[in-house]
Parts: C-alpha cells; structure tokens; sequence
C-alpha cells in the first residue's frame, strides 16, 4: 500500500490542490466537481492509505464525500461567547456555519450555534428590561409593551425548539445559486423561555381583517440608510397563532447573546429562520401578505412546479416558503474521523426533523445506499423539536467508509440522494447527509 504522505482529511483540509492531484491526476480545484474513475479509485485509496470500500456500488458519477464537504474557503472565527470551529461564509452580514458534529447535544450549546443576519448587529440595549415591543395594525387596542412587562404579564413557557435557515443546504444545488452556500450546518436547537405570541395578540384583540404579521427589528441595513430595514418578514395569523410561536426572552437559560437577537426575538420555528426576527421592536398586523424586505421578488420563495435548473422564475411562478423540509444528519461520528485500527462496529447517532411535520423513519447505510439499515428514532420533546435517532453499523474490514443517512416524514416523503426543486435563490435544498470516515489497516 503506498504510504500516506499526510492524512487524507488533513491533506484536503490544507492541501486540496495536492490531493486533487492525487486522487484526479490534475490540479485543479474544479475536478471535485468532476467524476471519479478507475484511476481516480486508485488514487483515492493510495491517498487514504486504505481500499475504498463498497467502490463497486459507488453511483456513477458521485463525488465522494471526503472531497464534496471539506472546508473550502471557510475562515477561521473569532468572536466573543462562539466556537472558534464554526465556519465564517460572510463578514457583513456576518454568517457563520456550525460543523456537523457539533450538533450533537440534544440542545445546542449557545456557544456552537449558527449565525444568520441580513444586516448589522445593533448596540446592546442599555436597559434590556426597559426594551419595547409595538403591537399595531389591525388591532383593537395597540400595545406598545416593555420586556418587563412581557415577563409580568404573560405566562413564561420554556420550549426546545429548532430553528433553521431557508437556505440551509444551498451549496449541493447544481448549478449553484446566490446566496451563502451553507451545508447541512445552519440549523440548530436551543431551550427558548419566553410569551407565546397568542397570549400577546389576544390581548391586543385581533381585528376581523387580521390575515399576517409583519416584522420588525433594530438591525441597521448594510448600507446604513435609515429608512431601509436588512429584514421585514412576516407570518399568517394562524402560525402567529400556534402555541410554539413565541417572542423568546432567554436562550439556554440564560440572556439571549446580543448576535441571536437580544433582548427580544420571536421564535417562529419549523419555518424559515427568517421568520423569527432578531431584535424585535415591533409586529405589524397586516390586512394582507406583508410586503417588507425579504418579503417580494423571489426571496424566501419555492418555485410552484419543477423548472429547468439554472433558468430564469418569475414571482408569480413561486409561493412563499414556509414549512421546513425533512432532514436527517449524522453528528457521530464526526466528517473525516480516522477510527482506530480493526474497529468493525460504529454507533451512529443524530438528529432529524421535517418542518411542521414528524419524522417517520430515518434510515443508514454504508454501501452508498445500496443497501439501508433502519434507525431507532426518539419523539421529540415536544412539537418543533428534533428527533434523536441512532443506528449501530457493521463495517467488513478496513479502508474508507461513506455513512449515510436519510429521513422520511410523517407524509411519506423521503429526503432525496442530491437536493431537487432547484430555484433561484436556493431554498429546501435537503439532499441525504454523508460523512466521510476511515478505518486503517492494522499493524
């Protein structure tokens, strides 16, 4: 066997155009869009130090998920009270991903959890308890209310509840999309203490004509224009209704962090993150569609029917975006893990979700998908949290290994091998998750 010059995810990870070279005979980093042949089996397994195991069911044409997810063009983070493992995609708005296995705990530590803004993050508050909330519109009685009185008025619910980015999962469109190109990595599950939205909207006595919210908070737009908002999504009544949609005043037990949108923000989960705006100063009950930033062309929107990728969808050909698909990931073992030599047996653990829906099945396997194995799934702890799920797997021998995972809904509906439904700004995109993992040959 040739020996490794360097590990294999190491030499990705700080060589990708040495381990091109390697595995494609070429150097370019385009090749790992390419396909894997023969030779490039070959090379592979000189470079891993092992036999790719299961080669033989590869579908045609796969690029393997040791070269498909490694960090790319992520840079390193820094920032107050977050993991220096997430992954920075953007600086203004600052967008940071979180690596898989980071995932792991059944609530995400804070300090693990994603970043999604539109905007710039806003000063502190000086007083958070003296920080307010405008209910308006299409209300009988307005209300304009502090956080302190949010917490003396309104009975407290604590929830774990999953929030995740519309866009989670762009990069595995083909052809690519704008947008941050997130990988399974921007969602995450946080224990929210805060007042369902109902209880505040029932006591500003909804009018007959309510039909959605509109929402607003105090992140400056990027351009520093005043009279812009970075983000004014909104909600139908009857989601602003649903006793999970909360405006959320703790994270974790603790002050949300000024990045997730202290003191105040609405939790709107099973849809869109953006839904649940950060630094909330008002909601804006509307007669209609709410029309703010985030709200028109095709943002946050699916196209009504299948379209040829790539090509152009008008507004009217799309509907807003709402209930999150289904998706299942594998947070252990993490992607790119060398096992010890002669390990035969890996326990594989997880989450999955589906949106407004429950998670049915979730399903494993190791010989790209030939062949599944099923999964034990947990209930989750309540509507809107994800599912645990774990699956012990059998490995025959030594070399490298693809995990697979897929979900399928309380529907029916299975999570596909690549992300389908192509749209233009690359929402839904829920393609299974893979993780890459190696087992070498003993001594």
């Amino acid at each position: 066997m040739t020996r490794r010059e360097r590990g294999f995810f190491e030499l990705y990870d700080d060589d990708p155009e040495r381990a091109d070279a390697l595995v494609f005979g070429r150097r370019t980093g385009a090749s790992r869009r390419g396909f894997l042949n023969g030779a490039g089996l070959a090379a592979l397994a000189a470079a891993v130090g092992g036999p790719v195991v299961f080669a033989g069911r590869m579908p045609a044409g796969l690029v393997p998920a040791a070269l498909a997810e490694t960090k790319g063009d992520a840079k390193p983070f820094a920032f107050e009270g977050k993991a220096k493992d997430l992954m920075v995609l953007q600086d203004q708005p600052l967008n940071v991903e979180t690596p898989i296995h980071l995932l792991d705990p059944d609530v995400t530590p804070t300090e693990a959890m994603f970043i999604r803004n539109n905007g710039r993050i806003p000063e502190p508050a000086t007083d958070p308890k003296a920080w307010s909330i405008t209910i308006d519109g299409e209300v009988n009685t307005p209300l304009t209310l502090t956080v302190g009185e949010l917490e003396s008025r309104f009975r407290p619910v604590t929830l774990r509840l999953q929030l995740e980015c519309g866009g989670n999962g762009r990069s595995f469109f083909v052809p690519e999309t704008r947008g941050n190109q997130w990988g399974h990595g921007a969602v995450h599950q946080g224990e929210w203490t805060g007042v369902r939205l109902k209880d505040v909207l029932e006591a500003a006595g909804l009018k007959p004509g309510a039909v959605y919210t509109g929402h607003f908070g105090a992140d400056p737009h990027l351009s520093g224009d005043t009279t812009k908002q970075a983000l004014s999504r909104g909600i139908p009544i009857a989601k602003a209704m649903e006793e999970h949609t909360i405006i959320a005043l703790r994270l974790n037990g603790q002050p949300i962090p000024q990045v997730h949108g202290a003191p105040a923000r609405l939790v709107a989960p099973g849809w869109p993150g953006s839904t649940s705006q950060k630094w909330l100063t008002r909601i804006w009950i509307r007669d209609r569609v709410h029309d703010g930033q985030g709200m028109t062309g095709n943002s946050y929107r699916l196209t009504k029917y299948p379209v040829v990728p790539g090509s152009k969808v008008d507004e009217k050909d799309t509907v807003i975006m709402e209930s999150m698909p289904v998706r299942a990931v594998i947070t252990n073992p993490a992607h790119g893990t060398e096992l010890p030599a002669g390990t035969r047996r890996i326990d594989l653990r997880g989450h999955a979700w589906a949106g407004e829906k429950t998670v049915r099945a979730v399903d494993v396997s190791t010989d790209y998908g030939a062949t599944w194995r099923k999964a034990e799934v947990d209930q989750p702890k309540n509507k809107y949290a994800w599912q645990n799920w774990r699956a012990a797997v059998d490995l025959p021998s030594h070399g490298y290994y693809e995990l697979w995972v897929r979900a399928t809904d309380s529907d029916g509906v299975m999570q596909p091998v690549v992300a389908g439904n192509w749209n233009p700004q690359g929402y839904g995109g829920n393609p299974m998750h893979r993780v890459a993992v190696l087992v070498p040959a003993g001594a």
